[in-house]
């Protein structure tokens, strides 16, 4: 698996080859969502991609104002990939977005500031690589309903695995009765798990796209999913992320179901998390390495934790973007929610997977989720990271006990510091804590994002009723 091209002259090569029709080139906004422009292949030159392709930045939400509107793509070749489901041969390439203004990387650019965080990381002197290696969860649904007004608002889920359905009558088929029920999905085999095949085509199509995919299998809530791929540095890592969000969603829909990244559609069950592996290396060694610590951990890494510790609600800010995101970060769904670290404990919010040697030792960040825009996530979690290695902070820990049944007094007792308990919370923690953040994302860009999500997640959230709260207060 890789680059399917490595120079202007191959990739024009690699069109003809395969008679590409045209040309889609592919840019991330702040809240991670892929946007494209498609060309015509015939009317795309070599000046178009070493010099950029002009696109109006100010009709992107939280970008350019309109009287600066003109931007540039910049388009790179060897991320170059056919897209496996139009119609008509199609090319799919990265871009970042340049701002023409300031005759530099975008600054709300999610792409360009990773690209940036990787060159902090080489000035800092520390490392010269950071490898990330996410763990992107799912649901496939058979159907979803969605409704909001002035005096209603609701949704609806369905999956033939859903334990509700055990009573339905179908009109063309039996009631299987075979279904994984709640926590109870991990890893059944069919008829139970019904998504074996589906998850297959995933697969492949992922390989098609250039991944180098390992793993796939039913994770714990019923019509939940995962597929594993193979890390790589920070922006391979984040540029495989969108590929993999488009595929299973493609796949998903293409068989007449739907497929969502969201961190809690279901209540009572687990939810999607983005678990997030992560390691500095230099000169080809790994500093987070130390044979004979605590599961082979160098000090560099307990600072890195401890400055993702540190920063947990401002980091939380990118890496748990959603209202959503906090419904999955509560007791009894291993959604860690705990800032402590511990080897292959899976109750901490940090885990220290077990592995043999140098190559392996790395940390696991569990408490992220996709809503995420990979890009800020990983740049996030680097940059607090780095600011804990340059200030020795140590992070709590390790603790091998089971953290899920600690009671709140008990975590309060211990003085274990815990993940914020909703979005404000973390956005507030970015408004007061963000001078680690500056040496890569700017304070026009801090401050557009937060307020940004505010307005987009927050204040909307905030001011609905929910079905909860008739339920619990509508005859008081």
């Amino acid at each position: 698996m890789g680059k399917f091209v490595n120079s202007v002259d191959e990739f024009f090569k690699y069109c003809e080859e395969n008679e590409v029709e045209f040309i889609d080139f592919r840019f991330t906004d702040i809240k991670g969502a892929w946007h494209h422009i498609s060309y015509r292949a015939s009317a795309v030159e070599a000046s178009m991609l070493e010099n950029g392709v002009p696109f109006d930045g100010s009709s992107i939400d939280a970008w350019q104002p309109i009287n600066k509107s003109d931007m540039l793509l910049k388009p790179e070749v060897d991320t170059a990939f056919l897209d496996p489901f139009t119609a008509d041969p199609t090319i799919i390439v990265f871009c970042d977005v340049y701002d023409i203004y300031k005759d530099d990387l975008y600054e709300k650019c999610p792409r360009s500031i990773a690209k940036k965080a990787l060159a902090h990381l080489s000035e800092s002197g520390i490392g010269d690589e950071a490898y990330f290696g996410p763990e992107n969860e799912f649901f496939i649904f058979d159907d979803v309903q969605i409704w909001s007004g002035v005096n209603q608002a609701g949704y609806r889920v369905d999956s033939e695995e859903g334990e509700w359905n055990m009573s339905t009558s179908y009109d063309d088929y039996a009631n299987i009765g075979h279904r994984p029920g709640t926590k109870g999905g991990y890893f059944p085999v069919m008829p139970t798990d019904t998504m074996v095949d589906l998850r297959a085509e995933m697969m492949q199509v992922l390989e098609q796209v250039g991944l180098e995919v390992i793993l796939g299998h039913h994770e714990v809530a019923q019509a939940q999913g995962e597929i594993g791929i193979k890390y790589g540095d920070l922006i391979e890592a984040a540029d495989n992320v969108q590929k993999y969000k488009y595929v299973v969603k493609m796949v998903a829909h293409l068989n007449g179901k739907t497929a969502t990244f969201m961190p809690k559609p279901l209540y009572g069950d687990n939810g999607n998390g983005m678990h997030v592996h992560q390691s500095i290396w230099k000169d080809g060694k790994n500093v987070f390495y130390k044979e004979g610590e605590y599961a082979n951990l160098s000090e560099t890494a307990l600072h890195y934790l401890g400055g993702v510790f540190a920063h947990a609600n401002a980091v939380a800010a990118f890496t748990n973007p959603s209202t959503n995101s906090y419904k999955r970060l509560i007791p009894g769904f291993e959604a860690p929610s705990i800032l402590t670290y511990s080897s292959q404990n899976r109750s901490a919010a940090c885990r220290i997977p077990y592995g043999a040697g140098e190559g392996a030792t790395r940390v696991e960040t569990r408490f992220p989720d996709s809503t995420a825009c990979p890009y800020l996530a990983f740049t996030a979690l680097l940059l607090a990271g780095l600011d804990g290695i340059k200030n020795k902070l140590v992070p709590v820990g390790p603790m091998d006990e089971d953290l899920f049944e600690l009671s709140l007094d008990e975590i309060r007792e211990k003085k274990i510091p815990q993940m914020p308990h909703t979005l404000r919370e973390a956005l507030e923690g970015l408004i007061s804590d963000n001078e680690w953040a500056k040496a890569v994302m700017s304070e026009d860009f801090i401050d557009t994002y937060q307020h940004y999500q505010f307005e987009r997640q927050v204040w909307p959230d905030e001011a609905r009723p929910t079905a909860f709260e008739f339920s619990s207060t509508y005859s008081c």
